[in-house]
């Protein structure tokens, strides 16, 4: 492997025409850079520089050199300069996915943030639901995701992974108006054992999570219709085709739909992570790690 430092005194030398211009300009003695200039011949095993009492020409292959180590030299800079912008966060790509019921209530708000304190930052973003994600990031395609587990549900595969709890949050009721209980504080689950129920996201195991649930209450719930997002669950408990089960944080305004706290702990809560691999230490990861709680502190204080 050539030595930068010696490319740098060759390249120098043939824009000054002299060791010692080339010397001052390295910061070294004229004995010290003709040293370097000939442990650079030895090296290669060719002559750079035909030396003589009063001048220095470049040979051939030394011109040859002088040539490419101008351009080595160039890339080299920029790779510093480009690997400094990203520490400093001032350049980069950071690559993130978050599951739906996050992103729209607190990672895009943090996205935000996180672009108009870094804009040289090229954001790009994904959504992806956590099984989908986990993976993405073990791959190195996904920097950062916010991912979300139901315990006490079996944990998925976290090898090469990094979790950082975000928000610990837990299960409402969302009925329709019309089975809506007089007293609006706390119900049981099982007051509902008879209803109709609504599973979201079974490719996630929210079924399993609302099987669990149901069954410490003490009955297996007839699920009726199952979909794949919050919003559609929602639609189908406003129209009043049944009961669902629905994390905090996509309990939203819903017209026909009432949200009850549930009185007796089902065991059940959906955990939030920031999920990121393990050996990532990422000054843009960490910013937008510290985005992302500050929108979350927000939404959840509301």
């Amino acid at each position: 492997m050539l030595d930068p430092r010696r490319l740098s005194l060759l390249r120098d030398v043939a824009a000054t025409g002299t060791i010692a211009a080339a010397a001052e300009r390295a910061g070294c003695t004229a004995a010290a850079a003709s040293q370097q200039l000939a442990a650079l011949e030895r090296d290669l095993g060719a002559a750079l520089l035909e030396r003589s009492a009063r001048s220095v020409r470049l040979t051939e292959a030394g011109r040859v050199l002088a040539d490419h180590a101008g351009r080595l030299l160039t890339s080299l800079d920029e790779a510093e300069r480009a690997v400094r912008d990203v520490a400093g966060l001032r350049g980069g790509t950071i690559r993130v996915a978050a599951f739906a019921t996050a992103g729209t209530s607190f990672v895009v708000p943090a996205l935000t943030a996180f672009r108009r304190r870094h804009p040289e930052i090229e954001l790009r973003f994904t959504e992806l639901e956590s099984a989908e994600a986990l993976p993405e990031v073990r791959a190195g395609t996904v920097d950062l995701a916010v991912t979300h587990e139901y315990i006490p549900l079996s944990r998925p595969d976290l090898r090469g992974l990094h979790q950082r709890p975000l928000y610990r949050e837990p299960m409402m009721l969302a009925v329709p108006r019309n089975l809506s209980p007089a007293d609006p504080g706390p119900a049981d689950l099982a007051d509902f054992a008879t209803s109709p129920w609504i599973a979201a996201l079974t490719s996630t195991g929210f079924q399993a999570a609302t099987e669990m649930a149901c069954r410490a209450a003490g009955f297996d719930p007839s699920v009726d219709i199952r979909v794949h997002s919050y919003p559609m669950v929602l639609s189908m408990v406003g129209a009043g085709f049944g009961v669902a089960l629905v994390p905090r944080l996509a309990a939203v305004p819903q017209r026909g739909v009432t949200y009850l706290a549930i009185r007796r702990p089902t065991g059940l809560i959906r955990q939030i992570y920031a999920t990121t691999r393990h050996t990532d230490r990422s000054p843009a990861v960490r910013a937008l790690f510290r985005c992302i709680n500050d929108a979350l502190a927000r939404t959840t204080s509301r």
